[in-house]
């Protein structure tokens, strides 16, 4: 599974990172982007989890 954060649509609440924080990460202005593009089978529960509470659907998991 491959993780993708859309720069455009996210606007910081940041509970990918909150959930996941092994595969998304904060930038210094506090927005989600993504550290481990080649999400582990262990971790794609969690990382779906974390696109499921993206309020603004940023998170494309393929």
């Amino acid at each position: 599974m491959k993780a993708e954060v859309d720069a455009a649509k996210c606007q910081g609440h940041a509970r990918c990172w909150e959930i996941c924080p092994e595969v998304f990460m904060l930038d210094e202005e506090g927005f989600g982007s993504v550290q481990t593009p080649e999400v582990p089978p262990a971790l794609e529960a969690k990382a779906g989890e974390a696109a499921d509470n993206c309020p603004e659907r940023a998170i494309v998991l393929s």
